[in-house]
């Protein structure tokens, strides 16, 4: 059956990021609703994000296309360009290769709900803008940007 019973996908709280880089997505809230429905292709994950947190540190894609698209609540997305509030029923698209680093934060008071789609492009280079990390999906290992490992 193709329906995803979201209540029995698991939830995953935090990143997988080296400390200290973890600690502003420490209590950010993700199910992976793709993979709980077998896709491959492509990932969609719910996210929710407290007040307070990241959605990540600010990065850009080598190969992987990204949109959200908010449910409930309030974030703020910076990018290179500046800063953008994004309310519920605000979407935004980030194209691959760009080199336009992005994330959003939650500065209100409440909780926010948001849905997180993006390709699972296997050669795809994660870099990291305001800190010196990067990762590939080809091994999942972050490290610096000269390619020494983060210790």
């Amino acid at each position: 059956m193709p329906k995803v019973d979201i209540a029995k996908v698991p939830q995953i709280k935090g990143v997988g990021y080296p400390p200290p880089y973890d600690q502003p997505c420490a209590d950010r809230i993700r199910q992976r609703l793709g993979d709980a429905g077998g896709l491959r292709d492509f990932g969609a994950n719910l996210m929710m994000l407290p007040p307070g947190n990241w959605s990540s540190q600010r990065h850009w894609h080598s190969h992987e296309d990204e949109f959200v698209y908010v449910l409930e609540g309030e974030l703020v997305l910076i990018e290179d360009e500046g800063e953008t509030v994004l309310r519920a029923g605000d979407c935004a698209a980030f194209p691959k290769g760009t080199g336009n680093g992005h994330h959003m934060i939650n500065r209100s008071a409440q909780a926010a709900l948001y849905i997180e789609v993006g390709s699972r492009f296997h050669e795809d280079l994660t870099t990291c803008s305001d800190i010196d990390m990067m990762s590939a999906n080809a091994d999942g290992r972050f490290v610096r940007k000269d390619g020494a490992d983060i210790a």
